[in-house]
């Protein structure tokens, strides 16, 4: 067990530290790499609005929301997280965009899991596109369950679902997740 969660942790510190230092485009380099994103995002979707119907009215009614369909975070005392997902305005795609986490203090462990930001207003999503949405994951994240998405509070303009949370991760930390986004 200790073993496990040693290698789900230096696998998650890896991936951030990739991320990080090879400087990933926001959008998947090619045509087939996009439609395998596409993909997933739609996938992730799809699970997400059988896990909680009313997320289906939250995302119809929303001027926009970005799907990350895998999100890595590793941590040993430090931590990261790196994911790719799709920004979708009018609920039609429209750019790729990435999310990126860092965070420090008491945490040790790996995991993956997918994210849902969904919009406010207009004005939030043109936000978003300029890179000026930040905040702490650990303080707005809301897993997803039955009923989430009817129940949705908003705060700076976004409401945050996770969900398919695979790992173990014990964390006590400070951070917060930056976005890039990059048009279709």
């Amino acid at each position: 067990m200790k073993r496990n969660l040693c290698l789900c942790a230096c696998a998650g510190l890896i991936l951030a530290a990739a991320a990080a230092l090879t400087g990933c485009s926001t959008a998947p380099e090619s045509e087939a790499d996009r439609a395998i994103m596409r993909s997933e995002v739609e996938a992730t979707l799809e699970r997400a609005r059988a896990a909680d119907p009313s997320l289906g009215s939250l995302l119809d009614s929303s001027p926009g929301y970005a799907v990350f369909p895998t999100v890595g975070k590793g941590a040993v005392g430090v931590g990261g997280a790196y994911g790719r997902g799709v920004l979708y305005q009018g609920g039609q795609p429209v750019g790729y965009c990435d999310l990126t986490q860092g965070s420090i203090g008491l945490q040790l462990g790996g995991q993956s899991y997918s994210e849902i930001i969904v919009f406010e207003a207009n004005r939030d999503v043109e936000r978003f596109k300029t890179g000026n949405i930040r905040f702490a994951a650990q303080a707005t994240a809301v897993g997803l369950t039955s009923g989430a998405g009817a129940n949705a509070k908003y705060a700076g303009g976004v409401a945050v679902f996770t969900f398919g949370e695979a790992g173990l991760m014990y964390e006590a930390s400070i951070g917060g997740q930056q976005f890039t986004y990059e048009p279709m």
